[in-house]
């Protein structure tokens, strides 16, 4: 992938205001359990970061993918991953759906305010007793008329103490498996909608993490997204955009881990001379850096099939398999080559430490990306 010079200049608007906005602010949002959305989001709508990809007609920039993968890029650079989480939900979970899928009234009414940022929302799939198996949902959506009357609940939702909307995924009808699921947009503020509690987690402090309890709510027919009873296949297409945000950030989040881990071991005296003086250091630095450039050009492989109308399902799943692996891993030797200064929470290995474990849980288990690639390549029984 080339860039040109109005991608370097996207680039340094969005290094600009993560510089200002995030990362002076990020110690804080950790300790705190959360961040102000609802400042924050109007800020990067202003932007246009928020609607990279999406019709001008809604506010959108109606940009290609690849400023998308700057964007991932860049935000890492927050200095904690809950808060790119969070902007991804926004930009590359709940809303690609909508975007593709949704009536013109539906884009208008829902959104136009999440890329302005006024409003913040929240994709709302995952259940207690389904994470990884999404065809096992149980959350239902009865036909009432012209509403839907909706009751189950929702878990692991990030953004959801504040969102405004929910891209909920429910089942629709009385067939099993995949079958019978609709996408709908709901309105937290509806009656029946409560947050029954905030979520604490090992990483991704800075991100709010909710349960999601639905008695009796009622929901306009007309807020189903796309067709009725479509909602699962409509949402595997969706994941596939969300694993590829997930993996585009990661080199660049690696990247700098190394590059601080390599400053520190400059200066680090030990035995009489610096500790990247140690060939095995240097050497593990180097095979990391190494597998952290392939990974890189597997994701500009990746947005360049995406732009070209192909279908990135396997080329997604591998990535993300392989990041979430390749990201433990280089935290962990980070965390080591710093010593016991690496575990202190005083430095920032332990939250690059702790942040990089939900990749190979979220968004697919590691264990998920493998029965999709076994599927796809012909392994399986």
């Amino acid at each position: 992938m080339r860039f040109t010079e109005d991608h370097h200049a996207f680039r340094k608007t969005v290094r600009d205001v993560v510089e200002r906005e995030i990362a002076p602010h990020v110690d804080t949002w950790e300790r705190e359990g959360s961040f102000p959305a609802h400042e924050l989001f109007p800020k990067l709508g202003e932007l246009g970061l928020l609607g990279l990809e999406y019709d001008p007609a809604y506010g959108g920039q109606g940009a290609d993918h690849s400023y998308t993968v700057i964007l991932c890029e860049e935000l890492v650079r927050s200095g904690a991953a809950g808060i790119p989480m969070a902007i991804s939900v926004q930009t590359g979970m709940a809303t690609p759906s909508l975007a593709e899928f949704g009536t013109h009234e539906l884009k208008q009414k829902y959104l136009a305010p999440a890329i302005a940022g006024t409003a913040v929302c929240s994709i709302a799939v995952t259940e207690a007793g389904a994470g990884s198996d999404v065809a096992s949902i149980r959350t239902r959506a009865v036909r009432d008329g012209d509403e839907w009357v909706i009751n189950g609940s929702k878990m692991y939702i990030t953004n959801g103490t504040q969102a405004d909307w929910l891209c909920l995924l429910a089942r629709t009808s009385e067939a099993g498996g995949h079958r019978g699921m609709s996408q709908i947009i709901v309105d937290t503020a509806s009656p029946g909608v409560r947050v029954s509690r905030k979520l604490d987690k090992l990483g991704n402090r800075s991100s709010d993490t909710a349960e999601l309890v639905f008695e009796d709510v009622r929901v306009p027919v007309s807020n189903t997204i796309g067709e009725i009873d479509r909602g699962f296949q409509q949402q595997m297409k969706q994941f596939v955009l969300e694993r590829m945000f997930a993996t585009y950030g990661v080199p660049a989040s690696c990247t700098r881990a190394l590059e601080r881990t390599r400053d520190y071991l400059k200066e680090r005296q030990a035995f009489g001379k610096p500790l990247l003086a140690n060939q095995y250091v240097a050497f593990r630095l180097a095979e990391l850096a190494a597998q952290v450039e392939l990974l890189k050009h597997q994701n500009y492989a990746i947005a360049e099939a995406y732009m070209a109308g192909e279908d990135t399902t396997r080329m997604a799943t591998i990535a993300k398999l392989v990041s979430g692996r390749l990201i433990r891993e280089v935290a962990d030797i980070c965390v080591q080559f710093h010593g016991g200064m690496g575990y202190m929470e005083e430095t920032w290995t332990s939250r690059f430490f702790r942040d990089s474990r939900l990749l190979s849980i979220g968004g697919g288990a590691d264990e998920v990306m493998l029965q999709v690639l076994a599927k796809l390549d012909g392994f399986d029984a």
